[in-house]
This record gives C-alpha cells, sequence and structure tokens, in this order.
C-alpha cells in the first residue's frame, strides 16, 4: 500500500523543488491563476469537517495547512472510475471510524486537473496521505477496508486515540492482524495501552504480536502487566501457551534428527513427542498435530495422557478458529472416539 516509486518521486520532487527555491512548501503547488495561495506568515483557520471535496484553489488551505493539524488524505478520483466508487465509501467510513484522527478530501481530477497532473498521478483511484505540510504515504487502485484500517493506524500510531474510540481501535487492531500488517496492530495496541495501561484485549494483543515476532523477553513482560485476576483470560492463556511451549522448544534436537529417530523407532513415543513440539515451533502445525495423534492412537495413556493434553495446549496458543486447530480437534475426536 505504499505509494509507488515514480508517483512518491513525483510528490517528493514537487515539494522539494519550492524548499530548493527558497519558498514555502504550499508553492510547489501553485498555479498563479487558479491557487489561492496563503502568505507564510498567516495563521491557517481550523477546519472542523472531517471529509470534504477539495479543489484548486482550496487544495493548499484543506491539505497542506490543514495536514499540519492531523493527517490529511487526498483521495484522486473520476465520475467514470468504477474503482474508484468501490474506495470512497470504504475510506470514508474508515475516516469516521478514526475519530478526528485523520481527515479525508477528495479531489475530481477531470475538475480539477493541475494539482493530480503536478504531483504525477497517472492513475487512480489513488490516495496520498500529508503529513506536516509534506505527503507521507499512499497507495493506487482499491483496497479492503482492513488495509485501509491498517494504512490509517501508521499514520496516526503516535496520536492518542479519542475517548470512547478503545474498542473500535481493538477492533481495527485485530484487522490489522488479519490484513497481515502487525506493526500497525502494534501501533493501535500501544495507543489503547496510552489510554488504559490495564485493558487486557491490549496487553495480550501486543504480547502476542511480540511472541510471534520472536521477542519472547518482551513478550513475558507485557504480559506480565496483566492483573492476575485477568490471568484466565482466553487471550491471556493462548499468548502463556506461546510463550510456554516456545520455551519447550528450545531444549529440542534438530528436527532432522528427531525425524530420524522415529523412523528408526515408530514407538519411541518421547522422540515422536519431542518431535511435535519442533515442529510446531518450526511453524509445521499439521505435522505436529499428526504425530500427537498418532501417540494417542498408539499409547493413549502414555505419560499420563501426554500427547492428549500436549494437543490442548497447542489448540490453546492457535486460537480457537484457527485452522490447525480446528482440523487438530477433528482428528483427535475421530481417535479418542473410535
Amino acid at each position: 500500500m505504499r505509494v509507488a516509486g515514480g508517483l512518491k518521486s513525483g510528490l517528493g520532487t514537487a515539494i522539494l523543488s519550492a524548499h530548493d527555491a527558497g519558498y514555502p512548501a504550499t508553492d510547489a503547488f501553485a498555479d498563479e491563476d487558479d491557487v489561492t495561495i496563503i502568505e507564510h506568515g498567516d495563521e491557517p483557520t481550523a477546519t472542523p469537517d472531517l471529509i470534504k471535496d477539495v479543489t484548486t484553489q482550496t487544495f493548499v488551505q484543506d491539505v497542506i495547512e490543514e495536514s499540519r493539524r492531523q493527517p490529511v488524505l487526498i483521495d484522486f478520483w473520476a465520475p467514470w472510475c468504477g474503482p474508484c466508487k468501490q474506495l470512497t465509501p470504504v475510506l470514508e467510513k474508515a475516516v469516521k471510524a478514526a475519530g478526528g484522527r485523520v481527515k479525508l478530501t477528495k479531489m475530481n481530477i477531470d475538475e480539477h486537473p493541475t494539482i493530480p497532473g503536478q504531483m504525477g498521478i497517472q492513475s487512480i483511484p489513488a490516495v496520498i496521505a500529508f503529513v506536516n505540510g509534506q505527503p507521507a504515504d499512499g497507495f493506487m487502485g482499491a483496497q479492503p477496508e482492513a488495509q485501509i484500517n491498517a494504512f490509517i493506524a501508521r499514520l496516526t500510531k503516535n496520536m492518542p486515540a479519542p475517548e470512547g474510540s478503545i474498542e473500535e481501535a481493538l477492533q481495527d487492531a485485530e484487522a490489522a492482524v488479519e490484513a497481515g500488517d502487525p506493526q500497525a496492530a502494534a501501533a493501535i495496541y500501544s495507543e489503547v495501552l496510552a489510554q488504559d495501561a490495564a485493558n487486557v484485549a491490549a496487553l495480550a494483543g501486543l504480547a502476542r504480536l511480540q511472541a510471534e515476532a520472536g521477542a519472547l523477553d518482551r513478550a513475558r513482560e507485557t504480559l506480565a502487566k496483566v492483573a492476575d485476576d485477568k490471568r484466565e483470560d482466553a487471550a491471556v492463556k493462548a499468548v502463556q501457551a506461546i510463550l510456554d511451549l516456545a520455551e519447550q522448544a528450545k531444549s529440542l534436537g534438530p528436527i532432522t534428527e528427531l525425524e530420524q529417530k522415529v523412523a528408526a523407532d515408530p514407538a519411541d513415543h518421547q522422540a515422536r513427542f519431542d518431535l511435535a513440539l519442533a515442529l510446531n515451533a518450526a511453524g509445521r502445525r499439521g505435522d505436529a498435530v499428526s504425530h500427537l495423534v498418532e501417540i494417542v492412537r498408539r499409547a493413549r495413556g502414555w505419560n499420563d495422557d501426554g500427547a492428549r493434553k500436549q494437543l490442548l495446549q497447542f489448540f490453546e496458543a492457535w486460537g480457537p478458529t484457527d485452522e490447525a486447530t480446528v482440523e487438530g480437534r477433528r482428528r483427535l475426536s475421530s481417535v479418542l472416539f473410535a
């Protein structure tokens, strides 16, 4: 979702050329016939609207100057553009959900071609984010809602979440995770914790991201902040299970050696058990399930029902909706109740 190289270089050139010439950044987009330039010493007035149309004449005031207060998105569109019609309502919904931390402006490029021409906009829809009077980020083409939320989260990661929006922020964090953007999700969780340091969902969510990134010590520190009476929360227990499994995996040998042991003696349940732990640590959840289910099938009572208990810990760590959990529960049930 980042600005494409050519587009971003065009934006940078437009801004930098003005600075190099010794003029305010706003002059970079000046058209002496069309643009009303705010004098460098003027005090800009605040714009209360979260979403508004912008013209060539109002671009400097509504985008450049307004972006010195909070990020401002400008959506370049045209009436004939099908993807634009898909993107606009998603953008508007995301901006409203951000609670005033970001504003959206929309420019019809057919009616106002000067600005998009100067900025090097070659295809639409194109969305550019301005921060502190400068283009900071952007994307082209229609994007799903989760991607838009993650994009806005990156822009506003150092801004406090508005009052009453914690639940919405947590939903945005989950959407960012689903969209494959853990950095944006972590930023949102941090924003929530800045308002509510004891928020269990945010602490568990952040700790999980840290654990999955391999920052186990940081994850433990984050999880330690959860109040004692909240330790049984499902999300907290899931992160604790991830940390426990990571600790178990430290003492295991290489996967190839464990596989050789199991191949040489299929009844070596300890080797198969260790192999399952190692496979899980390597992200091979399906294979890990297979070996533990095989132990249950061969000798359920082994190690005080250890294979079944280990599977339950896997399921807790992976979460109830994970594909490996769903499939693992099905396979375990088929053995237990055969």
